[in-house]
């Protein structure tokens, strides 16, 4: 009789049956109280293996199911069309969230419900060992992997049971039909190139300081200075502040008159080295925010797009395919900056020029 060292439990010499052919006796030990493998259970057979009545009721109950998905799907997209969201009504926006999300909710439910009853009333559900075996790309696994799939469509009846698979492949085409007519509802309702062609800046606008909105003296705006800008009259606004801000905003700098080599369309565009452009990058419409003023760089920090105020706001560096777009500006009678008119070509990302 021994012991081990790490617990004290008592170890008895094995016979002849527990080592090899080589292993002399008396030198494996094993436990006493070592667990036999009990094995699997008896398997138990559900009223759907033995009733086929039973077995046709869950049939029915599973693609009655999946059709009900299919009718919370389309009533998802009805409730979109029959309850649009009115921006001066709150109520029409609960509204049209509870209708959809009843739709969707019943959609997904039922999907859900109807996948889990196929799975426990109708597969086969006999417990079996998986062996691991090393992966291999041998035409044995490949021969084994398709029989697999072959057994497995046999236990489930995909094949078989053809209403339960054409209304499972008609429940997961209309789940996602309400989130495409859903997406709709996020696109602007006029042409986009249409409303980025036109902002708040017209001819007289005085341009004002972000966020405060004092207009601006061409006397105030220093050698290598930057301004950010918007159109007085921004902060009036009770609706679509943020969307025409989003559109108008421009950055202001002053250089030297002989550091610009202005286009000869756009030689008064500019008042005494003081120029504006637009401050949304050509690339996908981020701010571009950071100014260089000893080599008159502007840089977009999302892609790291650079432009050249010194030369038309040409793109230097980076993903931008086209340059900053510029603010026509002169200064009026009481010496403030103001536009001469909008912008003349459309601001912000150049993909919305595609047409």
């Amino acid at each position: 009789m021994a012991k081990d060292d790490n617990g004290g439990k008592e170890l008895a010499a094995a016979d002849s049956s527990h080592g090899g052919p080589d292993v002399p006796v008396g030198t494996a030990v094993v436990t006493r109280d070592a667990i036999a493998n009990p094995g699997f259970p008896p398997h138990d057979l559900r009223v759907t293996d033995v009733d086929p009545k039973a077995e046709r009721r869950a049939e029915r109950t599973v693609y009655t199911l999946f059709y009900v998905s299919v009718v919370g799907s389309v009533f998802a997209i009805a409730a979109y069309m029959a309850f649009p969201i009115n921006p001066e009504d709150p109520g029409s926006v609960r509204e049209n969230n509870l209708f959809i999300g009843l739709g969707l909710s019943l959609a997904l439910l039922a999907l859900g419900i109807g996948i889990v009853h196929w799975g426990k009333a109708l597969m086969s559900n006999h417990e079996v060992i998986d062996e691991r075996h090393p992966v291999r790309g041998s035409e044995e696994t490949r021969a084994r992997a398709v029989e697999i799939f072959e057994i497995a469509n046999e236990e489930s009846g995909f094949g078989r049971r053809t209403l339960i698979r054409n209304s499972l492949f008609a429940a997961l085409i209309a789940f996602p039909l309400p989130a495409v007519v859903l997406f709709r509802g996020l696109g602007p309702d006029t042409d986009p190139i249409e409303l980025l062609s036109q902002t708040m800046w017209k001819k007289g606008t005085r341009l004002a300081m972000d966020p405060s909105g004092t207009p601006i003296r061409a006397v105030d705006v220093t050698l290598g200075s930057a301004f950010h800008v918007i159109p007085e009259g921004l902060q009036d606004l009770e609706y679509g502040k943020l969307e025409e801000k989003a559109k108008a905003a421009v950055l202001l700098m002053r250089l030297k008159p002989e550091d610009l080599n202005e286009l000869p369309e756009r030689k008064d565009w500019s008042y005494d080295g003081i120029v504006a452009y637009s401050k949304i990058c050509t690339h996908v419409g981020c701010p571009v925010a950071l100014y260089e003023q000893q080599t008159h760089h502007l840089l977009c920090p999302c892609h790291q797009s650079q432009f050249d105020v010194s030369n038309h706001c040409e793109v230097i560096f980076g993903p931008a395919k086209r340059p900053l777009p510029q603010l026509p500006i002169a200064v009026d009678a009481e010496g403030y900056l103001i536009a001469q008119s909008d912008f003349t070509e459309p601001v912000g990302p150049s993909f919305w020029e595609r047409s």
